[in-house]
């Protein structure tokens, strides 16, 4: 350890030192008398050039007298001159002449060195000397064995007195500091043994500890290595360099705080999530333990109340992700510092050591700062900040961070509010316009499923409907609204609405569709600005109508995807339907197709969300449910929840409906048809098998209205249209009792006058029957009554 200098005691050759100087001896008279090599090296004049000649002649534009006296002075004398070089040109140099007297012989040395050197090594040493004495970075010497030698006033001032460090290692100088790198945190004593073994200096660690001149706060220096080595290149140990850094990365940190929480904080539209996410960004820089309490209505998205006390009847929220968030029910007396901030709308710092929240769980905070949730309406709750760990209270630039958070956190957890409201009305709205209950048929078993999208992305469109036909026939439609919220429910419900008006019409697939598709594109095509136009535009749409007396099957798709069909048999395909373009958009027609499905088949009507998946294509999702349709024998709510539980885990990106059907067939003991001839004579035939079938079907108290019925139905067919008559008979839930003709034209129901002579045979069946219509075929028309069984 010797052979380090102290720092105040550091010492340098300068370039007049007489080792490294040009020197000349001048006699009495002023002649050069001696001439040293270092002298021939700066000036290049050889000893025979000069010797014996007066030293004036070498001084460039400089009266020799005052060369004079300067050797004639009794002291050391300093000057700057010009001395003229061999080759002609002249060199500024700093010149010292030290007169000697001894035994009579005056003499005076000279020794000159470049002006530019001498200047640059003063410089050098004010620098040394400004580094030793007046820097604030710290320089630490340590020996070969890692123990401290010596440290500039800098470390000295952090150490509280580097004399008491001497000689220990660099261990005890901080015993609790650590370094912070982003990498794995290094061990001071390895930095030291791989610095000395290969001489590859560390730069710019960060290590964080508390220095002894300031036990109470915590400091973070940027600490690098170098070594040392001797003339010979020999390692004399090491130095680090030290600068606190501490303002400067709580700055960094804090603003990486408020750029991670910018992306953090309120993107999930999710109350609990917004906590959760305040939490997870303030752990651990700015504190141990976030808590937020909040009054149950903003929880469950409604307005938060006014006029009450603060802190009354709140839910306590803590953990790092909603999985971990436990609430617990927490008020505040009015003395409290929490009520005092809720009040105030003012951060409040209580560095009085407080209890864990609810008993146990956490550590005594050391320091608690309470800062409000404001918008600008209202105080929605209060953020805790707790510290368990770190003495340190909440300074003033973490206080403002904190408030800085809790404001993010506030609009974050207003607008989760918020949209929980219009979620919770959406969803509710979509709910109320989606079947409540369907009706019942014999057509088909039905099951269906709707699994609403993600909170987050919102109530999207979907519907289904399953709607009774006449002549024991259903009609089945499922569609998806493009987009999602309020306006999207409201434009499914209005959908659906107008496809049930237009199925009751007995208007086939095709048809339907293209009236649907020009309604859209009216209301896309309006000045109103509803909300509504924008949804409608690109819906799809399918329908189908299945008929359990033929097995005959027909449906058209507006967009959207085709349905799939798993017959009795077990085998399963993808229809041949080429769908026609979303409503709206126009251009193209809508076709039918019509497929003869056997008892027990299972057909399947969905939405994208059944089947589309982020990480696959449509086509494997729709090769999943598929699969699931191989085990057609199952129940179709069986069905159902199979489907749904190949869907792949996590967030619903859409709405998912999945309509499942399997259809029946009506036997031939429930359907009688007969053809007549367009004879008046007929009529009676037609009532009299009429009677007949019904006795055969046990109702016979039927007979008379059912008789009635036929009669009129009958007697229209054969009185305005040409050729044969169909009758036809259907006993399913109700009695059916359908006449087909040749014919175009819609009978119309009307009051008959007294004098009229016809005109009451169509009232007559609207009063018997409960339901009575017409639906139009290829070849003419159907007109139908359904008489309620007894």
């Amino acid at each position: 350890m010797d052979r380090f200098p102290k720092a105040a005691n550091v010492d340098f050759h300068s370039p007049l030192d007489l080792s490294k100087a040009a020197a000349a001896v001048l006699d009495d008279e002023g002649r050069i008398s001696g001439w040293a090599s270092s002298a021939q090296r700066l000036l290049g004049h050889a000893p025979e050039d000069v010797l014996g000649r007066p030293a004036a002649g070498l001084v460039a534009a400089t009266p020799g007298q005052r060369l004079s006296a300067l050797c004639r002075a009794h002291r050391p004398r300093g000057a700057v001159l010009d001395l003229c070089c061999r080759e002609g040109r002249t060199l500024r140099a700093a010149v010292t002449l030290s007169p000697l007297a001894h035994r009579g012989v005056a003499a005076t040395v000279v020794v000159a060195a470049e002006l530019e050197a001498q200047r640059c090594w003063e410089a050098q040493l004010a620098l040394l000397q400004g580094l030793a004495t007046e820097s604030s970075v710290g320089l630490t010497i340590f020996d070969t064995e890692g123990r401290v030698v010596w440290g500039n006033v800098s470390t000295d001032l952090e150490l509280a007195g580097i004399a008491q460090y001497i000689g220990r290692p660099a261990a005890d100088l901080f015993p609790e500091g650590e370094f912070i790198s982003r990498h794995h945190p290094p061990d001071e004593d390895q930095i030291m043994e791989h610095v000395l073994a290969t001489g590859e200096p560390i730069l710019g660690m960060h290590y964080r500890g508390r220095a002894p001149a300031d036990p109470v706060r915590e400091h973070v220096w940027s600490c690098s290595y170098h070594r040392l080595v001797d003339a010979r290149g020999e390692p004399l140990g090491l130095f680090e360099e030290s600068l606190d850094i501490t303002d400067r990365y709580r700055a960094q940190e804090r603003l990486s705080l408020l750029v991670r929480a910018g992306k953090r904080i309120g993107a999930s539209l999710d109350v609990r999530r917004t906590a959760a996410e305040l939490a997870d960004v303030a752990v651990p820089q700015l504190a141990d333990e976030v808590l937020v309490d909040l009054p149950p209505a903003v929880i469950e998205g409604r307005q938060p109340p006014t006029g009450s006390a603060p802190g009354h009847s709140l839910l306590r929220m803590h953990g790092r992700t909603p999985e971990e968030f436990r609430t617990s029910p927490v008020s505040y007396p009015p003395s409290s510092p929490q009520a005092l901030s809720l009040v105030t709308s003012r951060p409040v710092v209580d560095a009085s050591r407080n209890e864990a929240p609810d008993g146990a769980g956490s550590a005594p905070a050391q320091s608690c700062l309470f800062v409000p949730l404001l918008t600008r309406e209202a105080v929605l709750g209060l953020a805790t900040f707790r510290r368990s760990t770190n003495p340190d209270p909440f300074g003033a630039e973490e206080q403002a961070l904190a408030v800085e958070l809790a404001e993010r956190a506030a609009v974050g957890i207003d607008n989760a509010r918020r949209y929980t409201s219009q979620h919770a009305a959406a969803l509710v709205l979509q709910r109320s316009l989606l079947p409540q209950h369907l009706p019942e048929q014999s057509a088909v078993d039905v099951a269906y499923r709707y699994l609403p999208a993600d909170s987050r992305v919102g109530v999207g469109g979907d519907w289904f409907d399953v709607i009774p036909l006449s002549g024991a026939r259903v009609g089945l439609t499922v569609g998806d609204v493009v987009g999602h919220g309020v306006h999207a429910a409201a434009t499914m419900g209005r959908l659906r609405a107008t496809v049930r008006t237009l199925a009751l019409l007995d208007l086939d697939p095709a048809e339907l569709l293209t009236r649907l598709d020009d309604l859209v594109a009216q209301d896309s095509g309006s000045d109103a600005d509803d909300g509504l136009s924008d949804e409608a535009l690109g819906v799809t749409c399918l329908y189908a109508i299945y008929d359990p007396v033929s097995g005959r099957c027909v449906w058209a798709s507006a967009g959207h995807p085709s349905p799939i069909v798993a017959d009795a048999n077990g085998s399963v395909a993808l229809s041949a339907l080429a769908p026609g373009p979303p409503l709206g958009l126009g251009g193209l027609p809508y076709e039918n197709v019509e497929m003869s499905l056997s008892s027990g088949s299972v057909v399947a009507f969905f939405t994208d969300g059944v089947v589309e998946d982020r990480r696959t294509d449509i086509d494997s999702g729709i090769d999943r449910l598929a699969h699931v349709l191989s085990w057609q024998r199952c129940p179709v709510e069986e069905l159902c929840d199979r489907a749904l539980s190949t869907l792949p885990p996590g967030a619903q990106a859409d709405d998912a409906t999945l309509l499942l059907v399997r259809t029946r067939r009506l036997g031939t003991d429930h359907v009688v048809d007969l053809e007549l001839p367009p004879d008046p004579a007929m009529v009676a035939e037609a009532r009299t098998l009429t009677e007949r079938q019904l006795e055969a079907w046990g109702l016979s108290d039927l007979s008379f209205t059912a008789a009635l019925v036929v009669s009129e139905l009958v007697t229209n067919g054969i009185r305005y249209a040409t050729g044969p008559v169909m009758l036809r008979l259907i006993r399913d839930r109700c009695l059916l009792c359908e006449v087909s003709d040749s014919a175009h034209t819609a009978p119309h129901l009307r009051r008959a006058r007294r004098d009229d002579e016809g005109g009451r045979g169509l009232f007559l069946v609207a009063q018997v029957s409960q339901r009575w219509g017409t639906r139009y075929t290829a070849s003419g028309k159907t007109i139908w009554a359904e008489l309620a069984l007894p």
